[in-house]
């Protein structure tokens, strides 16, 4: 491992944006290494029980950037840690804030101010990503008495505040929630000793950055604060300002590697999108092939997606913003169980699977940028691992394509044409000859989305489980969650996922076709305007339609007219 340490602020920070004025940042940069590292964690003065808790899992060894942020993060100083996506990082602030955290069973328990408080706080942007993190810290913890509550929106509250009231050490959750729980008086956050914002360029997407702020405002000005993120833009970079002090940068990454992670192989196709259900079962029955996800643009065409490869043959599963919170962690957890192979999902899972095996990933559409091309791709090569990357560009997408080929050094700002037939494709791939896209009976070995509980989860406002949900989000308005308390917390997590699916909900609109006939206007092919006498003596304009209905606006919108 190389090792880097200057005084200057990384390359993609401005000198006056890297630090405030008066405290030095220092810059750690390590080469990013297939493999973990040699040592153990026990010789970075990790506790020997959450060491043990770790070997149980297989975790023996760590990671360039879990070895270069321990020994800075266990001494208690604040931290910027910079890696890209699948290189263990969570871990890296993890193991930490599991050690640091007085639980039940250590000296001095009874002493805290308020026993059984958060004493850390880790706040992530999507469910998904807070589901994950949690099990990590939990994994880490098995062996200590230190409890970890995961909060996020699309559950019960009721569960989530008695886990509370009986007491945690680490708290890790969405914005939304957390909020609504603190302003509730449900999370007490004032013992808070140490804060974790977990992908806060992810954050500022999506708009939390103001209520990340307003939890860094409800705990204590006196604590540790760790920023992870795979980029630092400026919006981020201004809040480690005024959040952290003297902070170190700890950057996992080798100073001549390109934007992409080696480990993944890139393979770009302009295809026809009437071909590219055909195209992606083909490639499913690639050899080597094991899980894979494909990404789709909506969530409408990850459901149909979804429903069309499980009519070939394979064991698929979607994931998007229209299933209730049960059915998107059945999904996830079939796909990390092996009953499905094949997870079809909309960005809200781009940031929340962490899955080691995970061989291929297809970009159904375009990505909108190139962030969103890095953090889809950063599904597969994860851990050492290998990976291939493959993504269809429609003939209109090549002009967006060209600039996140150039943003990402790609080297393909020329999608080569592709169909389901093209002999490169079985080459590129591996996909045997005279293969069709259908999964033949003997190769179906999954059991299915099916094999896997659907959780009733209690979710607010009544919402469904189902797998496609029902209206909007699978949402009802139903009187009892009102009078249960339901009605201000969907509040919150309809906000939640406003956010945490605006681009995606963007792009079905401009994915809608215009209608022809301009809305309001009167479908008539004729009209008729008679005269009548009434029995007062007074006479009264009558118009009669024929040969179709006009909208009620233009009914008013025209009888001024009519009555002249």
């Amino acid at each position: 491992m190389t090792d880097h340490i200057t005084d200057t602020a990384p390359e993609d920070l401005t000198p006056s944006e890297a630090t405030p004025v008066g405290t030095p940042d220092v810059v750690v940069e390590t080469d990013e290494h297939p493999q973990p590292l040699p040592q153990g964690f026990g010789e970075f003065g990790v506790r020997q029980d959450i060491v043990d808790s770790l070997a149980a899992e297989g975790i023996v060894h760590p990671f360039p950037i879990q070895a270069m942020t321990l020994p800075v993060a266990l001494s208690g100083q604040d931290i910027i840690g910079q890696a890209k996506t699948g290189t263990g990082k969570t871990l890296g602030f993890g193991i930490p804030v599991v050690q640091r955290v007085v639980g039940r069973g250590d000296a001095g328990w009874e002493q805290l101010k308020k026993p059984g408080a958060p004493q850390a706080l880790i706040v992530v942007p999507t469910r998904e990503l807070a589901v994950q993190v949690g099990q990590d810290l939990s994994t880490a913890a098995r062996t200590r008495d230190a409890r970890v509550a995961t909060i996020y929106g699309g559950r019960a509250y009721e569960p989530q505040i008695e886990e509370l009231q009986r007491g945690v050490e680490v708290v890790v959750g969405t914005p939304g929630r957390l909020i609504d729980l603190n302003r509730q008086r449900h999370l007490d956050l004032s013992a808070v000793r140490a804060v974790v914002l977990d992908e806060a360029d992810e954050m500022l997407d999506l708009g939390f950055l103001p209520d990340v702020e307003k939890l860094l405002a409800a705990v204590p000005e006196v604590r540790q604060t760790m920023l992870f993120s795979a980029t630092m833009p400026g919006p981020v970079v201004a809040m480690a300002r005024r959040y952290m002090t003297k902070p170190m940068h700890i950057r996992a990454a080798a100073p001549d590697e390109g934007a992409t992670k080696k480990d993944i192989r890139q393979v770009v196709y302009r295809a026809h999108q009437l071909d590219k259900d055909e195209v992606v079962a083909r490639i499913l029955q690639a050899e080597g092939r094991g899980r894979t996800i494909v990404f789709t643009k909506t969530k409408r065409a990850a459901a149909k997606l979804a429903d069309e490869l499980i009519s070939r043959g394979f064991a698929a599963a979607p994931l998007h913003g229209d299933l209730g919170q049960g059915a998107r962690e059945q999904a996830l957890r079939a796909f990390r169980n092996n009953k499905v192979d094949v997870l079809v999902a909309t960005d809200v899972a781009a940031r929340g699977i962490d899955v080691e095996d995970v061989t291929h990933v297809i970009n159904f559409q375009c990505p909108e940028d190139e962030k969103t091309y890095l953090h889809r791709t950063g599904r597969t090569g994860r851990a050492g691992n290998k990976g291939t990357a493959v993504t269809f560009v429609d003939w209109d997408d090549v002009p967006r394509w060209r600039l996140i080929d150039k943003a990402l050094e790609l080297g393909i700002p020329e999608p080569r044409e592709t169909y389901s037939s093209s002999e490169h494709l079985y080459e590129d791939l591996g996909i045997p000859k005279g293969t069709k896209g259908r999964l033949p009976r003997s190769k179906r070995t999954h059991a299915g989305l099916e094999a896997e509980v659907l959780e009733d989860l209690g979710e607010p406002g009544g919402r469904k489980a189902g797998p496609r949900g029902e209206g909007r989000g699978g949402r009802s308005r139903d009187r009892d969650a009102n009078r249960s308390g339901g009605g201000s917390r969907r509040g919150q997590d309809r906000d939640q996922e406003r956010r945490e699916d605006r681009g995606e909900r963007r792009s079905r609109r401009e994915a809608t076709p215009a209608t022809d006939e301009p809305r309001g206007e009167a479908r008539e092919t004729s009209r008729e305007t008679s005269v009548e006498r009434t029995s007062d003596g007074t006479t009264r304009r009558r118009r009669r339609r024929r040969g179709g209905q006009g909208g009620g606006e233009a009914q008013r919108a025209q009888s001024g007219t009519a009555a002249e």
